[in-house]
């Protein structure tokens, strides 16, 4: 993979808005190539939640070009033992910690090479303990895209950590599964995608969602299909079932939040 100078570089972090940290990192990018096209993924990551980071990452990085460098950071482990990483596909490059948030991109993309960061001459100096985005992770993104080879910035390894991604369990006509996360409408997000979709045992008509003492009937093809006021399941732009109450939070209606465990029912 060949990066130019005038590559997109994306930021997904748990930094939020109120404070300057994804804007430091924005200029430290800039300050090393100033022809990088940076956006936002989201600055809005639930604080420490690398399960909700990765999730970001991997329903986004495949909609941008060819060629893009993603960084991702949230990283409840910096100053710590935990290394730095660069993996390269064939068609992306990731940096950021080694704590499983990279792992579910890198492991689904083709041709992928990961490097841990050792080599400090393209760091800023000094190295902070507390925000790793800006002294390692923004300025390497950012001299990859100036074309500097990925193997000079460390050294190549495959114990990189993968995820614990939490994955539905059948039983019979039902799957027992989780909430992975709540976006901002406050719909639940779930682990269920489109292919759990299919029962093996018979071929049912409907399904029954049981989640906080609630049973839910409506599976609907629209936000705007469903019945004001009752929660319904709807499969998301990402193919994953999500529970939602129209124009309201289906977090707050059913007093329930990520790991929630739920199950659906094929009949």
């Amino acid at each position: 993979m060949a990066f130019v100078a005038n590559s997109i570089i994306t930021l997904t972090t748990d930094f939020g808005l109120a404070d300057p940290f994804a804007g430091i990192m924005k200029g430290v990018i800039l300050s090393v190539n100033p022809k990088a096209h940076v956006v936002d993924i989201t600055h809005g990551v639930p604080s420490h939640d690398i399960l909700a980071g990765s999730i970001a990452l991997q329903s986004s990085y495949s909609y941008f070009p060819t060629g893009t460098i993603h960084v991702a950071v949230v990283d409840p482990g910096v100053g710590s033992s935990r290394r730095p990483l660069l993996a390269i596909s064939d068609d992306y490059a990731f940096v950021g910690p080694d704590n499983g948030l990279l792992g579910r991109a890198i492991g689904s993309e083709q041709g992928s090479r990961v490097f841990q960061l050792t080599e400090s001459d393209r760091f800023l100096k000094p190295v902070s303990q507390t925000f790793h985005g800006r002294d390692i992770f923004a300025p390497v993104a950012a001299w990859l895209s100036r074309g500097i080879l990925p193997e000079s910035f460390g050294t190549s390894i495959d114990d990189w950590i993968r995820l614990d991604w939490p994955t539905p369990r059948r039983v019979g006509n039902s799957l027992f599964a989780t909430v992975l996360r709540v976006d901002r409408f406050g719909n639940l997000v779930t682990n269920i995608s489109t292919e759990d979709l299919v029962c093996p045992t018979s071929t049912p008509q409907e399904i029954e969602i049981d989640i906080r003492g609630r049973t839910i009937r409506q599976l609907c093809r629209s936000y705007a299909e469903a019945a004001s006021d009752e929660p319904f399941a709807i499969i998301s732009s990402a193919g994953l079932l999500e529970i939602a109450v129209r124009e309201a939070s289906a977090a707050e209606f059913l007093g329930a939040g990520p790991r929630e465990q739920l199950e659906l029912r094929f009949f």
